[in-house]
């Protein structure tokens, strides 16, 4: 009934939200026009846009890719003199170069992969100025990637697609700011921590007994024979609990799919997801924008059940995996039972495999977000997916493989899937020997060759980088558990650094300067070599005239199609990893029983 509701309610919201942005787009008076006008004309003013000027595919793509290496460079410098700079509390030092460069990247190309810890690593002048501001950036460029698209179906014999700065302007000033306003509002009215307070140092009610890495003379972690840290127990009655302003970076982490935590745990931690309601908000938050797109795509091109067929194709196949990761979960470990100790597997789970999880959100509250974050180009976690069981952390890492395009991110998961609309209707016209159309564009060599190029390098990117992972010293280094699940958490980090999801699986080490290195690279290039056939297809279809439907046009809007898509999505994505999974989840699956 939970996981009901949560879809219910999102269809709901989807609907006016959508036809609000559409007409953002459209240029026509959407309510706020009087309040955020004039700010949107200082903007043009002051940066010397001229909103009529419009760019040709390759102006879009080079705008997309000076903006976005200027944030990288940006960034990287923000964290490199982070000691110097205010608002930081703790004193932090500067970040490596190797985790600057890593983590810059990571989120100029939304995708939030994290390989440190927030509270320990960030200043609050980081936190805001950087990752947060980057959060709105790289939301806004995926939007305005995908708006160049749908002019490209809707525009005719036209050379021009949009002008990128306007775009991703009125993305940020008519949508991503007012939803983040308001959503920081609710977060902080649930407990979400919000200030420039220092850290503070509280007495424990019992003292907790752990255990440290050793350290040697020099501060370095004290190794055995095998290269594992040397471990020693120690103990502790006192805690630092962090603070900071959270809640206004976790709005938009959650609307603008970028998935990068305040804190360490992300939003496991409770001061960024406090109670069930605000898991709720939260969890809502992560698909709201990219299901509600699917009507602003209807609204734009003139038919909304062209969006309508895209929003269900998206909830048919998110809602099963959904369902079977919650199953899983729920039926927990079976190898207590195998082990005869029956009796005690109800004591040891109770209600389930509640390992990794925190006991306010529950299981089905955990699986609706693992799955929900894996959908869309998220990457957030409210529980530790390294810790579910094989078949529960197969649902995330099929539905990160599939190419992020059942919702998938701002912007980037609807053009991703209208990719695959078009390969779905270029394989039904050779079903039927004639020329594939697409909302009345002609799909040819050109747009498939492009389509290909974008799906194809995705896949590469994350075999050939999990490859090199296992067959390395350095890859295998960072890998904490021995077998399938180990193969799994390599894979799964993968998968995520190339279709720019930014969750973990949370048992690899990934803050070394392998990972850290092949992972920006891999980030980098799975963010712009999609983004420039995109609009490479984008700029072909608007000077292609429009051709009335026919006898052999195959409907677009109609459950065939549905299914038919369903189908090529299957095809493409979950059969090209399968025998990668076989070594994984679903190895370690067998080796259950």
């Amino acid at each position: 009934m939970q996981i009901v509701l949560y879809f219910g309610i999102l269809g709901v919201l989807a609907w006016p939200l959508g036809l609000y942005m559409a007409r953002v787009y459209e240029g026509v008076p959407c309510g706020l026009d009087g309040v955020l006008g004039p700010l949107e004309g200082l903007i043009y003013k002051l940066c010397g846009i001229r909103p009529e000027e419009e760019m040709d595919w390759k102006q879009y793509a080079f705008a997309v890719l000076v903006f976005s290496a200027a944030g990288v460079f940006l960034l990287y410098l923000l964290q490199r003199a982070q000691g110097m700079l205010p608002l930081n509390t703790q004193k932090f030092g500067a970040v490596s170069p190797d985790l600057s460069f890593n983590t810059a990247i990571s989120f100029v190309s939304n995708t939030d992969w994290q390989n440190y810890g927030g509270e320990s690593t960030m200043s609050y002048l980081t936190q805001m100025a950087g990752l947060s501001f980057q959060n709105f950036l790289s939301a806004s460029a995926g939007m305005a990637v995908l708006v160049a698209l749908i002019r490209g179906f809707k525009r005719h014999s036209a050379n021009t697609i949009g002008n990128f700065w306007v775009d991703m302007s009125r993305t940020t000033i008519y949508i991503l700011i007012p939803l983040s306003l308001l959503y920081s509002l609710l977060l902080v009215s649930q407990g979400v921590v919000q200030s420039f307070d220092k850290y503070r140092t509280v007495t424990l009610t019992r003292t907790v007994n752990y255990e440290t890495p050793k350290l040697d003379a020099n501060g370095n972690p004290v190794k055995d024979a095998s290269g594992s840290p040397v471990m020693e127990r120690a103990q502790t009655k006192q805690q630092t609990i962090p603070l900071g302003p959270a809640a206004s970076q976790i709005a938009i982490k959650q609307l603008g799919t970028n998935g990068g935590g305040f804190f360490n745990v992300n939003s496991a931690h409770p001061f960024e997801d406090p109670t069930p309601f605000s898991n709720f908000l939260e969890c809502l938050a992560i698909l709201l924008i990219p299901a509600a797109l699917c009507l602003t795509f209807g609204k734009m091109v003139g038919d909304m059940r062209q969006g309508w067929a895209l929003l269900v194709t998206m909830f048919l196949v998110l809602a099963p995996l959904t369902f079977l990761c919650s199953k899983a979960e729920q039926g927990g470990n079976p190898h207590f039972s195998s082990m005869g100790i029956d009796q005690a597997a109800s004591a040891l789970q109770p209600g389930g495999n509640m390992e990794g999880k925190e006991v306010r959100n529950g299981i089905t509250g955990s699986a609706v977000w693992a799955t929900w974050t894996t959908a869309a180009s998220n990457g957030s976690v409210n529980s530790m997916h390294d810790s579910f069981t094989p078949i529960g952390g197969m649902m995330p890492m099929l539905l990160i493989q599939l190419g992020e395009v059942i919702f998938g991110g701002v912007g980037s998961g609807l053009y991703g899937m209208l990719i695959f609309a078009i390969i779905t209707v270029f394989v039904a016209g050779l079903m039927v020997g004639r020329t594939p159309e697409y909302l009345g564009k002609k799909i040819e060599m050109f747009e498939m060759k492009m389509a290909a190029f974008a799906v194809l390098t995705v896949n590469a990117l994350i075999k050939v980088g999990t490859a090199i992972a296992v067959s390395t010293k350095a890859g295998t280094a960072g890998i904490s558990n021995p077998g399938p699940h180990g193969f799994s958490e390599v894979l799964y980090a993968f998968s995520s650094f190339a279709d720019n999801n930014g969750s973990a699986f949370a048992g690899l080490n990934g803050d070394t300067v392998f990972y850290n290195t092949i992972g920006g690279i891999i980030m980098f290039f799975g963010r712009f070599w999609v983004i420039i056939p995109v609009l490479a297809i984008a700029g072909s279809l608007a000077r292609k005239k429009h051709v009335p439907a026919g006898l052999g046009t195959l409907p677009t809007h109609t459950p065939l199609f549905v299914v038919f898509l369903i189908g090529v999505i299957m095809i493409v994505g979950a059969l090209t990893f399968m025998p990668s999974l076989a070594l994984g989840p679903i190895a370690e699956q067998l080796m259950y029983h």
